[in-house]
């Protein structure tokens, strides 16, 4: 264990899990989240960021030199489906991005409570087939998220093997929310361990997101949808997350219908560490092995 987790973790436990806890709403989940991100998470240097419009919504492109302009991640943000956007995300990305040698695309979707289940999803599936009408075949793209993003991510996933559409090349997600159910058995028995998360708060969060929807729909718990078909998947948790088994059951039943996908379970490593990668070197080591898997297990390196 690096002596920077083993600061980062209580201080996490102490300001980070108080203030989700508490927090009023919303609004000052999400004001609270822009300001940190902005002043804790850098971009590689020479990273370059501009907006444009994707599929009807506003999206953050990061690019930069010796970036591969053919060859795209398309990334979602957690944040529960209440906070987050692609500012809070886009360094995080950067570096991953620049690992890889490619370009990568964070498009904005809609928040709850403002908007509800399946808003969201249907801004990233507009935002996916706009990049393939844009010439992007299938097979340079890659899909990712955390969290609530990796929920969407992998809902994406199930609806486009639903409707045998074209499938990206692999799929990513840190710490992903597969089950609104709350059913698996670490909701409950890393309630306390959880330095981030409280789980007490999650059934509200929800609650804004589905607005009475079935929390146990495929395409809102991707824990539920069938990935027969799926392309490669990277997964990873850490042992002390609520969300520990959201990962284990989803990763048991890819396997069991026939989905070549990794599991990557870590020691005692916070809810979607590597946004910590400044301080944190668990989260540098994470986005080298999601960049070794994107360019080897994908394919991607023998492109170049």
């Amino acid at each position: 264990m690096s002596w920077q987790k083993s600061l980062l973790n209580p201080l996490l436990r102490l300001i980070e899990k108080r203030q989700m806890a508490n927090a009023k709403g919303p609004s000052s989940l999400r004001r609270a989240f822009e300001f940190k991100a902005k002043i804790m998470f850098h971009a590689p240097r020479g990273t370059e960021m501009e907006w444009f419009d994707l599929g009807g919504t506003a999206a953050l492109r990061i690019g930069g030199e010796g970036l591969d302009a053919e060859k795209m991640i398309l990334y979602c943000h957690g944040g529960g489906h209440v906070f987050g956007s692609p500012k809070t995300h886009s360094a995080m990305v950067a570096q991953l991005a620049k690992r890889v040698g490619c370009e990568a695309i964070l498009p904005v979707y809609p928040l709850s409570p403002e908007n509800v289940f399946p808003a969201s999803l249907n801004t990233l599936r507009a935002a996916y087939d706009d990049l393939l009408a844009q010439g992007y075949r299938s097979s340079q793209v890659i899909i990712g998220g955390d969290s609530a993003g990796g929920n969407l991510v992998l809902a994406l996933l199930a609806q486009l093997l639903q409707e045998a559409a074209d499938v990206p090349a692999g799929v990513f997600a840190f710490s992903p929310l597969t089950d609104l159910t709350f059913s698996g058995a670490s909701f409950q028995v890393n309630a306390d361990a959880d330095v981030i998360l409280p789980a007490d708060r999650a059934a509200e969060m929800m609650d804004y997101y589905l607005d009475g929807a079935d929390p146990a729909l495929p395409l809102a718990s991707p824990l539920f949808a069938d990935f027969t078909g799926a392309p490669s998947v990277w997964l990873t948790v850490g042992d002390t997350e609520i969300l520990l088994d959201d990962t284990r059951r989803l990763v048991a039943n890819m396997s069991k219908q026939g989905v070549d996908v990794q599991m990557h379970i870590e020691r005692d490593l916070p809810h979607v560490w590597p946004i910590f990668h400044n301080v944190l070197p668990e989260a540098r080591m994470t986005l080298d092995g999601l960049a070794e898997w994107i360019n080897r297990r994908v394919g991607w390196a023998d492109e170049r």
